[in-house]
């Protein structure tokens, strides 16, 4: 019924807001100043330390400062006890001495009807309950036990058993005086269509009821005991007291739970929430068949603001996650979202507690992946980003789907988070798509693929990877080489070295060059012995780290033993320089993504992108320069070899 708003606004009037909350919260003593009905206290919808969770007694409204959960008296019953704005004014209404107005013949008719079916299913427990308990329910029982079901258990979910009879049940209510028409209309028995007798609906099963949100028995589900018995599930159909849509099961026991601990799990099926409960995880519930629908949505976040649904691992499991996605988003807002647990494949919860018990499932929980890395997940499976229009149309497929969250707060974000979780993505398939073409070119040429990096392995070539010893080791070539110097002065000049000794000792190297060139000189004319005579004295412990007397310099490129040529040392010095200046760049790319946080701005992300693509192709022009050199090297020293014997270890100066 509708309920007028002076009766409401008398409810609220009579009845202070901190007395309905108050059976909720403990109050905060030194925040809270009753006497002006200010009050303060731990937010009842979400986990915190310090009180950030107000209630004005004048006003008759509750802000949370910390999660934003605000409103009234009906919406703080309905939001923390499940119970439908009807029922909440009724039991508001009882407690404040408003009298509520009468009710017109029809509604007094509806519920008259509804009292009669409640009453007819609630017989049925009873009769399913003491089946259950009888010889009859012997197979039952053993069923039961083989799911582990303890006898405390068997109690509390007053678990029962439908005989096998065609209609045990309805003969026993008719005998208790319910007619046949009330037992069809609760959908406990059906009709055929040829006029004959009514029909038990459940027959030969394990009978689990299911209650309400005030734990009214509504409606049952029954598991099949006999080998063969289809459907394995039945499921009461839809009646007057009972909407799948819209109940979930367990959630009047789940309820307290959930808000003591500010979580709520979903599993699938029943007798999985069953079990869970029984292994002390009380905050669990389960959908009753059907894909998620907007009521059990919002009946959840009236449980918990992130519940976790658990999936199988299977592709069914997340095909059914995949089409959840679609179902939530819309309705998502800030603070409340979900979280999606995948199970280990051909596992459900049953099987992980009684491998390692409640912490073995909680541990699948608690491994949860964010409703947005789920939906990221999905639209990258398998897509491709190496062409423009591709990487537009992933882009357009994220900016519809995002744009179907009516919050506009969190669609703001979400389109922020998805342009960094491109570039990521972007970033990293470029770098594979280079990996990749070098593996190819090198397959064409007749040898086995390598995996990147691979090519240099080996005391010979291999650049060091760490990054200090690459300065060091480009430092002691340059020394060594010093014509590389005035052939590459500038790219040289503005080199990223970490270290500013490092850098102290590049410009006194280039200086020692450019005096010669001022002298008359050509850079190229400027002998190794010179640069090491001019450094010695303010550089000489970074000339002992970087070049050694030549004999640290051949330790750390090993090949210098072989005498490579000029050409071949120059290239390798650049191929350091290069890997030098590729480092440098991913941790601009790092850098700016973690200043952009998750507000990234349209010229952030062109950067972002734009960046991104340079490092996939200067990446992968340095991995094929790489295997380049690599086979060289390898001629190098089998050319060398075939002349003479010369370990490294005794090649000396």
């Amino acid at each position: 019924m509708r309920f007028p708003e002076h009766l409401l606004d008398e409810i609220r009037t009579r009845l202070p807001l901190s007395e309905v909350v108050g059976r909720r919260v403990t109050w905060d003593k030194r925040k809270s100043q009753p006497q002006r009905g200010d009050l303060w206290a731990c937010c009842p919808f979400h986990q915190e330390k310090s009180p950030s969770f107000h209630v004005d007694d004048r006003k008759g409204f509750y802000h949370c400062f910390g999660c934003g959960a605000s409103g009234d008296h009906i919406r703080f019953v309905m939001e923390t006890e499940g119970l439908s704005f009807p029922e909440t004014v009724e039991r508001l209404a009882g407690e404040a001495g408003v009298p509520l107005p009468a009710r017109d013949a029809e509604s007094e008719r509806r519920d008259m009807r509804r009292k009669g079916l409640a009453e007819a299913v609630e017989l049925a427990a009873l009769y399913f309950e003491q089946r259950f308990r009888s010889g009859a329910g012997r197979e039952a029982r053993e069923y039961a036990e083989r799911r582990g079901l303890s006898p405390e258990t068997l109690h509390a979910f007053r678990i029962g058993y439908a005989p096998g009879d065609r209609d045990a049940l309805t003969r026993h209510l008719v005998a208790s005086g319910v007619d046949e028409a009330t037992i069809v209309e609760a959908g406990l028995a059906g009709r055929p269509e040829d006029g004959r007798a009514v029909y038990d609906r459940f027959r030969n099963r394990l009978m689990i009821p299911i209650h309400d949100a005030r734990g009214r028995v509504v409606a049952f589900g029954g598991r099949a005991l006999a080998a063969g018995q289809e459907p394995k599930y039945l499921n009461s159909p839809e009646t007057p007291l009972f909407s799948k849509r819209a109940l979930l099961f367990n959630a009047h026991r789940a309820r307290e739970a959930a808000h003591t601990s500010g979580s709520v799990v979903v599993v699938e099926g029943y007798l999985d929430a069953i079990a869970v409960s029984q292994a002390g995880i009380r905050g669990v519930v389960a959908t009753l068949g059907t894909a998620f629908t907007e009521e059990q949505i919002r009946a959840l976040w009236r449980l918990a603001p992130e519940p976790v649904i658990c999936f199988d691992g299977d592709k069914a499991g997340i095909a059914a996650a995949h089409r959840a996605i679609d179902r939530i988003l819309p309705l998502v807002e800030a603070g409340r979202s979900f979280n999606f647990a995948f199970l280990p494949e051909g596992k459900d919860p049953d099987d992980l507690i009684a491998d390692g018990g409640a912490a073995r499932f909680l541990a699948e929980v608690k491994a949860a992946a964010p409703l947005f890395d789920v939906m990221m997940e999905r639209e990258l499976a398998g897509a491709r980003l190496d062409t423009p229009e591709r990487r537009a149309a992933l882009e357009k497929r994220l900016d519809e789907l995002v744009g179907t969250i009516r919050d506009a707060r969190v669609s703001r974000e979400y389109r922020a988070a998805l342009k960094l979780r491109l570039s990521e993505r972007l970033w990293r398939s470029q770098g594979e798509r280079a990996a990749a073409r070098g593996q190819q070119q090198r397959g064409e040429r007749g040898r086995p693929s390598e995996p990147p990096g691979a090519a240099l392995n080996g005391p010979l070539t291999t650049p060091p990877k760490e990054p200090g010893a690459v300065d060091r080791l480009v430092l002691g070539l340059l020394v060594e080489h010093p014509g590389l110097v005035a052939a590459h002065y500038e790219r040289i000049a503005h080199l990223p070295l970490r270290s500013e000794r490092h850098r102290a000792f590049r410009d006194a190297l280039l200086d020692v060059v450019a005096d010669a060139a001022h002298g008359g000189g050509e850079h190229e004319d400027v002998a190794a012995g010179e640069v090491l005579a001019r450094l010695d004295g303010p550089f000489f412990q970074i000339l002992r780290e970087v070049h050694g007397g030549g004999q640290g310099l051949r330790r750390a490129f090993g090949l210098l033993t072989f005498h490579p040529s000029a050409d071949f040392v120059e290239r390798y010095v650049l191929l350091l320089i290069e890997k030098i200046e590729i480092a440098v760049l991913a941790e601009e790319i790092e850098a700016l993504t973690h200043a952009a946080g998750e507000t990234i701005d349209e010229e952030t992300w062109q950067r972002l992108l734009a960046l991104s693509a340079e490092h996939a192709r200067r990446e992968g022009d340095y991995q094929a320069d790489e295997r380049a050199l690599a086979d060289e090297a390898r001629k190098i020293r089998a050319a060398y070899g075939a002349g003479a014997t010369l370990s490294i270890e005794a090649a000396g100066g």
